[in-house]
């Protein structure tokens, strides 16, 4: 049966986990059903649920197979995972692009997460293959900073960032295969640091020496740490698509102070409106944690304020869950159905303000990046579309928008 790479989570695990696969491709697989490797995601409880869920129904389905786990969850939740009668192996972070790891003959529940290597301080980019219509390119892995409420660093270890020649060759490698649009991904993307060249210049180098590239998008950015460089990248390159996401978490500035965040609701709410001002074709989303420990209503309302002062129009919105072992954890803790329900209406803040911005594309002419399916994509501000009949698979073409449904948008070929 092969091998089947599950993936969880960021983008950055859907890059690993084209490499993954190809780890597990040369090793022996054993006299088994194939192999099913669970890349999990730990930043939150229900990424974890949502892992064993998975873990369950693939051993429903295909009962014969090994089932590996790896990713964030098989260093920060190791035991729970080790302990699911279905899971054969567990993977730490460090080891899972190791063929030995997947070794049928190999097999060793009880590997500790120190083992994983996490000190090596450089980082080979991984990309995702022919599968993808866009690449995810990770060019950095791990995080230098202890956000109170964050348990990533635990399962990725510190900040690593892969050489910029190394990251040119893997974007120019995608444009060979194909792939319009290369996604740059990082747990801490703008922490990207090459012996002292930070992220504009990797962007910079990119746009220079792949002139080939049409798109270039960003994964979530860490709003303080954008450098001036790329902050001038961001309004004056059309390559670099009109689209950032903030890692903002909060609108508060007791709740940010709390959360050990580096910026102030000001700062933020200024760097939006200084690019907006400069490239009015951007579109802002951010990831926002609703019901963090402390947060009462006047800080909630803060966070809410958010949707119109940074004019966001997608959002990862998330009601805060304790993860064990992080500070925040043993914060006075806001009530889960409160903080749901806030989730809720931050959700709902964030697709009105959407439906307003989607509405105002209609009649326009876009260029969108046709996905596998040869009928959906994004077109630059990273708005989902969907085309009245099929285009040509990972082509870039000319649409003009005819209507909205208020949560993508609908079109036709130029």
């Amino acid at each position: 049966m092969g091998v089947e790479v599950l993936n969880f989570g960021c983008r950055l695990n859907i890059a690993e986990g084209e490499a993954i696969r190809a780890a597990a491709d040369g090793a022996p697989l054993g006299n088994t059903g194939g192999l099913i490797i669970v890349n999990s995601c730990a930043v939150t409880g229900e990424a974890e649920r949502q892992a064993r869920q998975a873990i369950r129904k693939a051993a429903r389905l295909r009962p014969d197979a090994r089932i590996i786990v790896t990713g964030c969850g098989a260093d920060v939740s190791r035991d729970r995972f080790a302990a699911m009668p279905e899971v054969s192996d567990v993977v730490p972070n460090g080891e899972k692009l190791a063929a030995l790891s997947y070794d049928a003959t190999s097999i060793n529940l009880h590997r500790h997460p120190s083992e994983s290597g996490n000190d090596n301080k450089r980082y080979a980019p991984l990309t995702s293959g022919a599968t993808h219509a866009r690449a995810f390119v990770s060019v950095q892995t791990g995080c230098d900073h202890r956000c109170t409420f964050c348990i990533i660093p635990y399962g990725r270890g510190d900040s690593r960032s892969a050489r910029v020649d190394d990251v040119i060759a893997a974007c120019a490698a995608a444009v060979e295969r194909g792939q319009q649009e290369v996604v740059l991904t990082g747990v801490d993307l703008t922490s990207y640091d090459d012996d002292g060249q930070p992220l504009g210049t990797l962007v910079e180098a990119i746009l220079t020496q792949v002139p080939a590239l049409p798109r270039l998008r960003l994964s979530s950015l860490d709003s303080v740490e954008i450098d001036p460089l790329l902050d001038e990248i961001i309004t004056s390159e059309p390559r670099l698509l009109p689209h950032l996401h903030l890692s903002l978490q909060a609108g508060d500035d007791m709740i940010l102070k709390r959360m050990k965040r580096r910026h102030s609701r000001a700062q933020a709410v200024a760097l939006v409106q200084r690019l907006k001002t400069k490239r009015p074709a951007l579109s802002i989303g951010a990831d926002i944690i609703a019901g963090f420990p402390t947060e009462d209503e006047a800080m909630f309302a803060n966070s809410l304020a958010l949707v119109e002062d940074c004019d966001l129009v997608f959002g990862h919105v998330f009601p805060y869950s304790p993860r064990e072992g992080t500070p925040a954890a043993r914060m006075p803790q806001v009530p889960p159905a409160v903080a749901k329900t806030r989730a809720a209406t931050l959700r709902d803040a964030i697709a009105s303000r959407k439906a307003g911005w989607l509405k105002s594309l209609v009649g326009t002419t876009q260029q969108m990046l046709v996905e596998l399916d040869g009928l959906t994509g994004h077109i630059a501000n990273f708005a989902a579309i969907t085309l009245d009949h099929a285009a040509m698979p990972k082509s870039i073409l000319p649409v003009i928008i005819t209507h909205t449904d208020g949560a993508r948008l609908y079109g036709a070929p130029a």
